[in-house]
């Protein structure tokens, strides 16, 4: 689990500027990742300066007024994070074994059953869904 920030800041005349992050940032969130986008022209010498502290960061090596987009992520580490972590791959039982939950069209994969259990004699088919980009364009 993951919570993103961004924004766009404009360097003071030193060519840095600090970023303020909401004040709990600190207690939601750890290993900090950061991506700088230098915005009207190339910045080679363009760096996190000081890393995440009491909720701000400073970027610096950019030129005087240049706008920079910014993002961080951390990884979440609150109360219900970590009672509830997202299981990003989980493998199969052996009859699950050759479904999915969404099936291509032309896929000869069988549905599988992804919604709430329901009584005998009242099983309702799984829908399938295509996803946009599975369809092929027409003119």
């Amino acid at each position: 689990m993951m919570n993103v920030y961004n924004g766009n800041i404009v360097l003071d005349a030193n060519g840095s500027a600090t970023v303020k992050l909401p004040r709990y940032f600190d207690a939601l969130n750890r290993d900090f990742r950061y991506q700088l986008t230098a915005i009207g022209g190339p910045a080679p010498a363009f760096h996190v300066a000081l890393e995440i502290e009491k909720h701000t960061f400073t970027i610096a090596g950019g030129t005087a007024g240049q706008k920079v987009s910014w993002q961080v992520t951390g990884i979440r580490q609150d109360d219900y994070a970590q009672a509830h972590p997202i299981i990003v791959e989980a493998a199969k039982k052996k009859a699950e074994l050759g479904t999915r939950a969404f099936i291509p069209r032309g896929s000869k994969a069988r549905p599988m059953n992804v919604g709430p259990l329901q009584p005998k004699g009242r099983q309702t088919p799984t829908p399938t869904h295509t996803p946009p980009e599975m369809h092929p364009r027409t003119a």
